[in-house]
């Protein structure tokens, strides 16, 4: 009875056998069935990891009609997809994608398109400072400097080419007269022996030197031509303001024996006054005022300074007044002196303890016509004032003062010099009395360097009765002075 127990459940479990198989048979029997449940059942997983934000319908297309056309033409499809040449083994995720939805109706998936939100801009784009930009406005600085920059070099060039062309119209136009009268002329110092080199040296690109020499009672004569800055353009822009005029100066230097002892000046009223108080020797003997040169014919714009009258009546010749009358526009100062030493001494450089050395020195000063327009012409004009020159050179040569002015100018100098001393015996008692001081420093620091005692000892006592001698001798001196003044 146990045994038929246990038979039953195996009886059951075969009988139930055959109709699962058959209902698995049945179910998977036909292949379109299984093609299409592979294929609908994964096209809802495709489309949500396609796009997991957007929310697609829950229920899948629905199946079309069974036929079968439909899954032989399918199968024929996908037996003949073929590999070209060339082409990757599998395509892209997107490309799968467009065929896998190009198989339904785009009614489908109307508004799916909708449902997806557009795509905005965040990015902030900042406009761009105007100062930033490159635009011409930009580099109006940078334009302005290269434009100056250009401007100064074009008037560096413009103005040094001027200069040149004058200097050399006024050498050309000079160079027979100094020849005629100099046995040497255009020196410029770099050999041993005096070479005519006959050209002006060239100083800087508004200066221009020439010496000559080897002349009857000069040693030498050096003539400077002073240009304006035309190479400077601000030099350039001052002068519109305050317009100056190109300057010729002639300084020549003569032997001790050929000039008297006197000091001269003729010029304009400005110039007078100014190196009055500029130069020494003018300022020392020629103390009065400027005075008028009416009284030899001479224009009310000149003014003349000189140490004695005799000096004028002199100098002023009719020759000599017949140039500067002619030329007077162009005189700006006529300077002879025996005593020329330059400049006056200025007191922030402290007093000088010697009087200073002195030449017998004539100087010219020459005004260009033309006020800063000058033309090569107008260096010719100036020609009439180198005969001037040459015959001042002759004149003071000849010009010898009588006895009493003789004895006048050497009081003046006397005087003069008696005033230095006065001004410097200050000084000069101090200047000794720190050597004195120095000295006895010294010898004090040589006594207490001295290592023997008893040497030592010697040494203080000399020391000691040198300075009672010293002394001694002072007291003498004292009691003379007081025997003469009884």
């Amino acid at each position: 009875m146990r045994s038929c127990l246990l038979l039953l459940p195996a009886l059951l479990l075969l009988l139930t056998l055959p109709d699962t198989r058959g209902r698995y048979n049945d179910e998977f029997d036909d292949s379109e069935d299984l093609a299409e449940f592979d294929d609908n059942d994964f096209a809802e997983f495709e489309d949500v990891g396609e796009d997991p934000t957007v929310e697609v319908e829950s229920e899948p297309p629905p199946r079309p009609a069974s036929s079968s056309s439909t899954p032989v033409e399918d199968d024929e499809d996908e037996a003949t997809v073929e590999i070209e040449d060339g082409q990757d083994e599998f395509e892209d995720a997107d490309g799968q994608d467009q065929d896998m939805y190009s198989k339904y109706d785009k009614d489908m998936f109307e508004g799916y398109e909708k449902t997806n939100p557009p795509f905005k801009d965040t990015l902030i784009y900042p406009e761009v400072p105007p100062h930033l930009q490159n635009s011409w406005e930009s580099y109006y600085m940078e334009i302005l400097m290269v434009t100056g920059l250009l401007a100064y070099i074009m008037n560096y060039i413009i103005g040094k080419n001027k200069n040149s062309r004058l200097a050399q119209a006024w050498f050309n136009s000079h160079r027979e007269l100094l020849e005629s009268n100099f046995a040497l002329v255009g020196d410029d110092g770099t050999s041993k022996e005096a070479t005519s080199t006959g050209k002006l040296n060239q100083e800087n690109e508004h200066i221009y030197n020439l010496w000559c020499s080897g002349r009857v009672c000069c040693e030498g004569m050096l003539i400077q031509l002073k240009f304006l800055k035309r190479q400077d353009l601000l030099n350039v822009l001052a002068r519109m303001m305050r317009p100056t005029c190109d300057q010729v100066q002639i300084k020549v230097t003569l032997n001790d024996e050929d000039m008297d002892t006197f000091v001269f000046a003729v010029g304009s009223r400005k110039a007078m006054g100014r190196l009055q108080k500029e130069m020494q020797d003018l300022s020392e003997f020629c103390g009065d005022k400027p005075k008028s040169g009416s009284k030899y014919g001479l224009p009310d714009s000149l003014a003349i300074l000189s140490e004695m009258g005799e000096v004028t009546d002199g100098v002023m010749d009719s020759k000599m007044v017949h140039y500067i009358t002619n030329h007077a526009e162009k005189i700006e100062s006529i300077h002879f002196s025996d005593q020329f030493s330059g400049p006056k001494v200025m007191q922030e450089e402290g007093q000088p303890l010697k009087l200073p050395e002195t030449k017998k020195t004539l100087l010219f000063t020459f005004n260009v016509p033309g006020m800063g327009n000058t033309s090569p012409k107008d260096m010719d004009s100036l020609v009439p004032l180198m005969n001037m020159v040459i015959y001042s050179i002759d004149k003071v040569k000849k010009l010898r003062l009588n006895r009493e002015g003789k004895m006048k100018a050497d009081r003046n100098r006397a005087r003069v010099e008696e005033n230095f001393l006065k001004q410097t015996h200050a000084q000069r008692q101090e200047a000794a009395q720190t050597r004195r001081e120095e000295k006895k420093r010294a010898e004090k620091e040589r006594i207490m360097n001295e290592e023997d005692p008893d040497r030592q000892r010697r040494l203080e006592e000399a020391a000691q009765r040198r300075e009672q001698k010293k002394m001694e001798k002072k007291q003498m001196k004292m009691k003379q002075i007081k025997v003469k003044a009884m």
